[in-house]
């Protein structure tokens, strides 16, 4: 059992007031009343669907040895020390990274947020730098890992007990570099405070997350905070194709790098071959082969190369171990039918932004009169504005179009699929498919193409579920292409 002093604990939580004795012992430490216990530090916090405050009185009940909170309850109870501060979300956070030992200052953590290519580029530093010898830990979307150790993930970035727990297990463990997806929620909801990045990147910033944020402006500067609270050792890498990329660099005390395919950059790179197998580029005049296509994977890479570099790495070791890494789990990650002479591509892309993006790349890559069919969905109880938009860049770029269910959740499928359809141009509307069953969506498309064509299933990606009305059904994209493409 882990313990830790709750004078130390306390340690830049913005302290306002104390009430008992800072002179004991912690062993756990818990945002959630359910799991407080003898011993523990409750910290309340006001979430978004509920208010810690409100449990404090069950918190205190099964013993805990102290709270922290932003007003202090009506009874205050002699035997348990309560520390009042300004912001509970941000002492949560710094109050987290104490009682684990602050890992994060001792590994060398790596952070990516933007719109697109987190989890690949991700994925791909988690496995050059295995391939290079290094213990290693990741946090993404996909899954959490230890080395060899794979633990799975729910959230683009856990809470901030979790992230120090998971840190700490990974220094436990030997890692000696940490890579993790920060997302515009994690920072906003101080998920990240009280941790020390090494090297933060930016990978650009568009259209996502505005039932969140509310506005774009919003959006924005929750990933320029990140940025912002880096400390002067660290280093920022951003993406200055992304006219927003300057931004992220305006205020930061970290060093600043800059990386491009179109504009002057501290890295460079430029595409020479593009294929469905991999392409040939150049990064800062270093030609290598790649097995992922498309300029977005471009970016990623290039952006890999340049953490890499910043961290102290030889160029042609980074090169050479990234040439033989495949991309992540569900980012235009083909499946081949040598029976039917289809191609299925699964990716993730439920942004317009990326959507575009992959629908460009296929585009570029097709060869001859293969027709590209694209199922896409919109996820429910999320950002409305870009469900026409998804439908109308499918229906503009691809041969045939079938819109589909995502992830519902609470909201009608149909009533999703008629904000899509309002996207549709008039004159697109005959090679545009309604199926709100996205099984057989799918098994509609493949049914639909000939020998040579392409099927895009867009939106999913990596996921295995299905979420309806909370509840998570088992489905998965790249499951159901193959069995689909093993039946006549």
């Amino acid at each position: 059992m882990m313990n830790k002093s709750l004078q130390d604990i306390l340690y830049k939580t913005g302290l306002l007031q104390l009430v008992g004795e800072t002179d004991k012992d912690i062993n756990f430490i818990t945002m959630d009343s359910r799991q407080a216990r003898e011993g523990a530090l409750f910290i309340a916090v006001n979430g978004s669907r509920v208010d810690g405050h409100n449990f404090i009185g069950q918190a205190v009940k099964s013993g805990v040895a102290a709270v922290i909170c932003e007003h202090f309850p009506e009874t205050l109870k002699n035997d348990v020390t309560y520390a009042r501060v300004s912001d509970s979300s941000l002492a949560l956070g710094h109050a987290a990274s104490n009682f684990y030992g602050n890992p994060s200052s001792k590994l060398n953590l790596v952070g990516i947020t933007g719109t697109n290519g987190k989890t690949t580029t991700v994925s791909l530093l988690f496995r050059l730098f295995m391939a290079m010898g290094f213990k290693t830990g990741m946090l993404s979307t996909i899954e959490t890992r230890i080395n060899d150790l794979v633990l799975p993930s729910s959230h683009t970035t856990p809470d901030a007990i979790s992230i120090n727990k998971y840190l700490f297990e990974m220094l436990e463990a030997g890692c000696d570099y940490v890579f993790m997806e920060v997302s515009s929620h994690a920072i906003h909801q101080d998920r990240i405070a009280g941790l020390r990045f090494k090297v933060a990147v930016f990978s650009n910033i568009t259209h996502d997350h505005l039932d969140y944020h509310k506005t774009f402006k919003e959006y924005l500067n929750a990933k320029k905070k990140f940025f912002d609270d880096l400390s002067p050792d660290a280093f920022a890498l951003v993406n200055i194709d992304d006219k927003n990329g300057r931004v992220m660099l305006q205020n930061t005390p970290a060093k600043k790098h800059t990386y491009a395919m179109k504009m002057m950059a501290d890295f460079k790179a430029k595409v020479l071959e593009n294929r469905f197998d991999g392409m040939l580029l150049e990064i800062n005049g270093i030609q290598f082969y790649t097995l992922l296509s498309g300029d977005f994977n471009a970016y990623n890479l290039l952006s890999v190369f340049a953490t890499a570099a910043l961290l102290g790495f030889n160029s042609n070791e980074v090169l050479e171990k990234l040439s033989m890494l495949p991309g992540a789990e569900g980012r235009f990650e083909i499946i081949r039918s040598a029976k039917k002479q289809l191609s299925a591509i699964v990716d993730y892309a439920h942004t317009p932004d990326a959507l575009l993006n992959v629908i460009k790349t296929i585009n570029k890559l097709r060869t001859g009169n293969e027709k590209l069919i694209t199922v896409v969905g919109a996820g429910g109880d999320r950002d409305k504005a870009k469900r026409p938009e998804m439908a109308r860049i499918a229906s503009r770029l691809s041969d045939m179009v079938v819109l589909t269910s995502d992830n519902p959740r609470t909201e009608d499928p149909q009533g999703i699929l008629n904000d899509m359809k309002t996207g549709v141009d008039p004159a697109k509307k005959s090679k545009t498919l309604i199926i709100t069953d996205r099984y057989e969506a799918i098994k509609t498309a493949l049914n639909l193409a000939n020998k040579g064509d392409i099927i895009l299933v867009a939106g999913k990606g990596h996921e295995k579920y299905q979420d309806i009305n909370g509840v998570k059904h088992p489905f998965d994209d790249k499951e159901i292409i193959e069995e689909l493409f093993e039946i006549d």
